[in-house]
């Protein structure tokens, strides 16, 4: 079984996006989704400094573009990737991708939606001195005693020994004070307290938009950060991708869904190497694939090929069911693109 997953905010680096818009046609792409979002994001992909790119009203909607139209160029007919993903999932802003790459929302209403979101997060961010901490290694229970004990919160569960915590400047200076055992502490070069209480402002917003944007069942089964739950109503999708916002990702649950499914390959669009890094470390003997540049698109094909079998929707389609086997993955509308 095949899950394709899409990385969050962190995993961008400079110029990283250069090889992909040396063709014309991801160019086009990318540019219909970067005017969508009103950002020069192939200017950000290419030539600016880490700085700028580390801004989140930059890097979220950077990642969800870059993703949403490598997937096309992945899988250039739409009933090839539903006859070969078992399921998706993206980890914090890459579930944007992920849900549109299931066909919950549109390309371009997840444009809209990143860089609401972004906006948003970063507003929210400047209210108050707040940040995120690594914390790798130590015993889980421990580590999240601690946590609690200085008004943390573990707003990542990446898995066995890697959680990150999030909070005020203040609480994490307390934390660094006094860390849990065996455990190591990197501050991450991030602008605020993510996926914790102080992004509820960010919720607020992103509900009042979320109530007229029109949602499909989704043709991909897709593994949600709230709890690992696989989600097929879009309903349900958005609401979930509004409040992850200021909740927990617990990619811990993610990834153990992946396993009951019977995962036997995780492919990551790019930015690639984060979520395959940590599925090394947690899933052993599920193979991962990590797709960085537009020269390994044959070889991920045939990653595709050997691990893709279709998904249970694609298998049982449910009654009702709005999307046609036939319909794009991800629509797009500039010439060239559907």
């Amino acid at each position: 079984m095949l899950v394709i997953v899409a990385p969050g905010q962190g995993a961008q680096s400079p110029g990283f996006l250069t090889p992909w818009l040396e063709d014309p046609v991801f160019a086009a792409r990318f540019d219909w989704l970067a005017t969508v979002a009103g950002i020069d994001l192939a200017h950000y992909g290419t030539k600016a400094d880490a700085e700028a790119i580390r801004d989140t009203r930059i890097a979220q909607p950077l990642l969800v573009a870059t993703g949403l139209v490598a997937a096309l160029d992945l899988f250039p007919r739409p009933a090839d990737a539903f006859a070969r993903i078992g399921a998706v999932a993206g980890h914090s802003v890459g579930e944007l991708a992920a849900a549109a790459g299931a066909r919950v929302i549109s390309a371009e209403q997840a444009m809209v939606l990143v860089r609401e979101r972004g906006n948003a997060m970063a507003d929210a961010a400047a209210r108050t001195p707040t940040g995120m901490t690594a914390v790798l290694g130590g015993d889980r229970e421990e580590v999240l005693a601690t946590l609690e004990k200085h008004g943390l919160t573990a707003a990542n569960d990446n898995g066995p020994g890697q959680i990150v915590a999030a909070g005020t400047m203040e609480q994490l200076a307390a934390f660094a004070d006094a860390p849990p055992a065996r455990a190591r502490l990197i501050p991450l070069s991030v602008a605020g307290a993510f996926h914790t209480t102080h992004m509820e402002p960010a919720v607020g917003h992103l509900d009042a938009l979320a109530r007229s944007v029109s949602t499909h069942d989704s043709r991909t089964p897709l593994i949600s950060n709230r709890d690992g739950q696989v989600i097929h109503d879009g309903r349900d999708v958005l609401a979930r991708l509004v409040g992850q916002t200021a909740s927990p990702v617990r990619w811990d649950l993610c990834m153990k869904t992946m396993l009951d499914l019977g995962v036997t390959g995780i492919l990551e669009m790019p930015p690639a190497g984060t979520l395959t890094g940590i599925a090394k470390r947690a899933m052993k003997g599920v193979e991962t694939f990590d797709l960085k540049t537009p020269d390994q698109l044959d070889d991920a094909r045939a990653f595709a090929d050997k691990h893709g079998e279709a998904s249970m929707i694609e298998s049982s389609p449910k009654d009702g069911d709005p999307v046609a086997p036939g319909q794009p993955l991800i629509r797009l509308h500039p010439e060239g693109v559907s």
